[in-house]
């Protein structure tokens, strides 16, 4: 009897999940979120939580908190210093949370919008049966398989180096499992106690960051579907391709940019060899958009570098992905939509599909609430504190965006400020999300329609 009211129970939960996801999915989204900051709150306000066994202060904790799970990587202390075991496995925890959250999430919206996610849908479509929680179920089953094993290559591929760096098997299994971690997550958070920085030139340590980056910031249906169709490229569905396709333009286009504009500066690449200028330029290219892991100080870069990673900061990664910003399909979609009324063309075309209006009205609301967004923030951190706009810009968009390079201001903000970036990244995360399936699920045709008359434009 029990245990029947026991499996009752589950089943009404499935099922009130299943059906939060259908009618109110950005709901479902903000839920999760806050209540799994909140709890990471708690834990690392334990004194158990930090190194000196005094309890963190609440904004050192609702920061951290916030970063980890909106995979961030942004923070006021010091990882490897400040937070004890402890409290790094519940950073690490959160890391891992809010990267499947997000993957999982962001595909639901996506399910929520469409009713289909191309390979995704055809693969539940398949595990209906034996499935309870049907779509839902199946697709958050999937997002951690991947998840799991994409880690645990990483896993694999950094252990044996931290093993020749003369630490123990212990120490060595730990750093290798937080970094694999944080690297696919995109979340940037680094609990070496040497740093990042110490790595400069070990391609052993950063190609794993590099190819785990990529593999987090392509996104989940993009890596299913090439799953799928890695034999025959032209299956691919659009969404595959104009992810893939902007989002190594963008690499290349980043590496060389970065390289010419670092290159004779005396704080970067003018003091490194050739071989770590292109490795860093390299990197540049992918953490730049998601990650935020860097081999050398971001604070001595170039203000012109500085503008570029602005800008790709903004654009961030893949849909359905742990990256956060704009997205490289919002970006592709908006580019079409300008070559195509450059040309004179009536349909935006790419890969020989056309891209529906909504779709590009859509690019255009997302880009635009990033921007006052952004906007918004600068000018306040601007009126509470005494940094130039361009400092102040940057930590800005590394926290909607959800990147986590830094110039080195944020642990010096003041409360006030580093409240303000905590809700820039709770909005980056959770913002651009919500509101695109709130208004993609919003579309209705209206019988009646008003008079056409053309303002004038520009």
């Amino acid at each position: 009897m029990a245990k029947q009211q026991r499996k009752s129970k589950r089943t009404r939960f499935k099922q009130s999940i299943d059906h939060l996801a259908r009618t109110s999915p950005a709901r479902l989204v903000l839920m999760l979120f806050g209540a799994i900051i909140l709890v990471m709150t708690l834990l690392l306000s334990l004194p158990i939580a930090t190194t000196t066994g005094k309890p963190a202060n609440l904004v050192d904790a609702i920061f951290t908190s916030t970063s980890a799970v909106c995979v961030t990587g942004l923070t006021v202390v010091n990882t490897a210093s400040y937070w004890s075991l402890f409290g790094q496995i519940v950073i690490i925890l959160g890391i891992h949370i809010g990267g499947l959250g997000v993957m999982t999430l962001a595909s639901i919206l996506a399910l929520a919008v469409s009713r289909h996610i191309g390979l995704t849908q055809r693969m539940l479509a398949a595990t209906e049966k034996t499935a309870s929680l049907g779509k839902v179920g199946g697709l958050i089953r999937t997002v951690i398989a991947t998840s799991l094993t994409c880690e645990f290559i990483l896993f694999i591929a950094l252990l044996p180096r931290f093993i020749t760096l003369n630490e123990s098997i212990s120490s060595a299994i730990w750093h290798a499992l937080f970094q694999s971690i944080s690297i696919f997550n995109n979340a940037g958070f680094i609990n070496l106690p040497e740093g990042m920085q110490a790595h400069l030139g070990d391609w052993w340590m950063v190609s794993p960051i590099i190819l785990g980056t990529f593999l987090g910031a392509l996104g989940f249906p993009v890596m299913l579907d090439l799953k799928e169709n890695w034999r025959s490229p032209h299956r691919l569905t659009l969404h595959s391709k104009l992810t893939i396709t902007t989002y190594m333009a963008v690499w290349v286009v980043t590496a060389v940019v970065i390289a010419f504009s670092e290159w004779n500066n005396q704080g970067t690449f003018a003091a490194m060899s050739t071989g770590d200028s292109l490795q860093t330029s390299i990197l540049f290219g992918v953490n730049s958009r998601s990650s935020g892991i860097s081999t050398i100080d971001v604070g001595q870069m170039t203000r012109g570098s500085w503008f570029l990673l602005d800008v790709l900061m903004f654009i961030g990664g893949g849909s359905a992905s742990t990256a956060g910003g704009i997205k490289v399909s919002t970006l592709a979609v908006m580019i079409l939509a300008i070559i195509a009324e450059a040309r004179g063309d009536r349909d935006v075309e790419a890969f020989h599909r056309r891209i529906p209006p909504s779709v590009v009205r859509l690019s255009v609301a997302v880009t635009g609430l990033g921007a006052i967004i952004v906007v918004t923030a600068i000018f306040f951190l601007l009126s509470v504190t005494d940094y130039s706009m361009d400092v102040i810009g940057f930590e800005v968009i590394s926290a909607f965006a959800t990147v986590g390079l830094s110039t080195g201001i944020t642990p010096d903000l003041p409360i006030i400020g580093k409240y303000s970036l905590v809700i820039l990244m709770f909005a980056g995360r959770t913002g651009t999300m919500t509101v695109a399936a709130a208004l993609a699920l919003r579309e209705r045709r209206r019988v009646i329609r008003m008079p056409e008359e053309r303002p004038i434009i520009g």
